[in-house]
């Protein structure tokens, strides 16, 4: 059998292992699929889950459950080798070993872009994986039960402060979903009142949400204004260190939490670890029909698609235009994918990749959001129904779109869950400081025998 070998589980990697398994006949080639993660993330649901309107387990689709038919490897690609048909394989344990094959998929995918600012680092946490969105959740609600015991001052002020750092779809809509959960969050709280809340949304452009025009855009800004928010637009975060906040704008404050989210950078893997050709962006240069290479020079048996790949966009009217890095072109190329890699095996004739937008929507908290087709804009509560409905529709498998539907619905009857879990990411300290209680002299005898 022909080895087909897919290098990342992400949105274009799960939906090509996906389509190759239903369409496949038996023993006509063995499809393995390499990526650390055993569940591939639908990130589109990232700010609820940072905002509690969609549990954790939810946003995520179990590999393992609907790839029954692909063999399944953990680890992190490391380098791939065309020369030699083989890619390098980091695992979780264990040394390095190489995966050999006939037919190469690359569906990486991208990763949080940063820049050498001091104490991002420390201070910042991403909105890229489920992990991060829970962790994001947790501080806050934390810092809210911390604040309600200290009195008015710098050090709640502090705990009270939220910092978004980019303006693309990722951050303004986590930034609008933390901000509805910490205004619906103070009914809980009487100690705490709306001016005590300080959310800065930091952007180094002249506007926010570039994949609508600018008078959305500009409306986006209003109402996060509105709501008590502040925009910082043509501004650069300069420092984070300890929590203090420099922008370029010259303000500077506080920042309990601070969350990066300015875009993304070409996977390391394809940027500095192939011998596979690469556009001026460091992204794996390929076809519209999904093969890696030029229309003059393919590269046999490697195709590429999702975010590391760098595609034509042939519904664009622009000479030249590249696919965006998103959602929509990552599942539907991984469809395609799989389409013409059994069509390729079978010796048919393959298709190109075309896909026009169907639109953009955005989540700005709950009973909020912003659509826009084309010339056609949809703001506020009939907007955020079109976020919800096609969200639910679009994330794979029917047990998911199940569950996720029946969490709204509880919170539709019940509302939020505002209960904090950030002890479970350091699951073990109740076990060790109860056993220091329960044997105060053996500490005493360690440090004794240490001094």
């Amino acid at each position: 059998m022909r080895e087909i070998l897919i290098v990342g589980g992400g949105y274009a990697g799960f939906y090509t292992a996906w389509g190759l398994q239903k369409k496949l006949r038996p023993g006509e080639a063995q499809v393995t699929v390499v990526d650390p993660r055993p569940y591939m993330t639908y990130q589109p649901f990232l700010p609820e889950v940072a905002a509690g309107s969609v549990e954790a387990r939810h946003a995520v689709v179990s590999l393992r459950r609907h790839l029954r038919g692909t063999r399944l490897v953990s680890g992190t690609v490391t380098r791939i080798s065309n020369a030699d048909r083989a890619v390098t394989v980091r695992p979780v344990h264990g040394d390095a070993y190489e995966l050999r094959y006939d037919i190469l998929v690359v569906t990486a995918g991208a990763v949080t872009r940063t820049f050498p600012i001091p104490g991002l680092a420390q201070r910042a946490i991403g909105l890229k994986h489920v992990e991060e969105a829970v962790a994001i959740r947790d501080r806050l609600m934390t810092a809210f039960d911390q604040a309600a015991s200290l009195p008015a001052g710098s050090e709640r002020q502090k705990l009270l402060t939220v910092t978004f750092v980019g303006g693309g779809f990722s951050g303004v809509e986590g930034f609008g979903e933390l901000l509805s959960l910490a205004t619906a969050m103070l009914r809980s709280y009487p100690e705490l009142s709306i001016e005590d809340l300080s959310f800065h949304l930091v952007e180094a452009r002249g506007r926010i949400l570039p994949e609508v025009s600018d008078k959305p855009g500009a409306w986006v800004v209003r109402h996060l204004e509105r709501r008590g928010a502040r925009v910082h637009l043509n501004t650069q975060l300069l420092s984070a260190e300890d929590g203090h906040v420099v922008l370029s704008d010259g303000a500077e404050y506080d920042s309990e939490l601070i969350v990066w989210a300015a875009g993304n950078a070409a996977n390391p893997v394809v940027h500095n670890h192939t011998d596979l050709p690469l556009d001026e962006r460091g992204l794996l240069l390929a076809r519209a029909d999904l093969r890696v290479g030029t229309d003059a020079e393919p590269v046999p048996g490697v195709w590429a698609a999702g975010d590391d790949a760098s595609v034509p966009d042939l519904a664009s009217p622009v000479p030249g235009a590249r696919t965006v890095p998103n959602a929509q072109h990552a599942v539907r190329q991984g469809r395609r994918l799989a389409r013409n890699l059994v069509a390729d095996l079978r010796g048919r004739r393959v298709r190109n990749y075309r896909h026009g937008s169907l639109g953009v929507v955005a989540t700005l908290g709950l009973g909020r959001g912003v659509f826009q087709y084309k010339g056609i804009v949809i703001k506020g509560f009939p907007a955020w129904l079109m976020h919800r409905g096609y969200h639910v529709l679009a994330v794979p498998s029917w047990e998911r779109k199940i569950r996720v539907l029946a969490v709204w619905l509880t919170a539709a009857l019940t509302g939020r869950d505002l209960v904090s879990l950030a002890s479970v990411q350091h699951p073990r300290d109740a076990f060790v400081t109860g056993g220091r209680m329960q044997n105060p002299s053996a500490d005493r005898a360690k440090e004794g025998s240490t001094a």
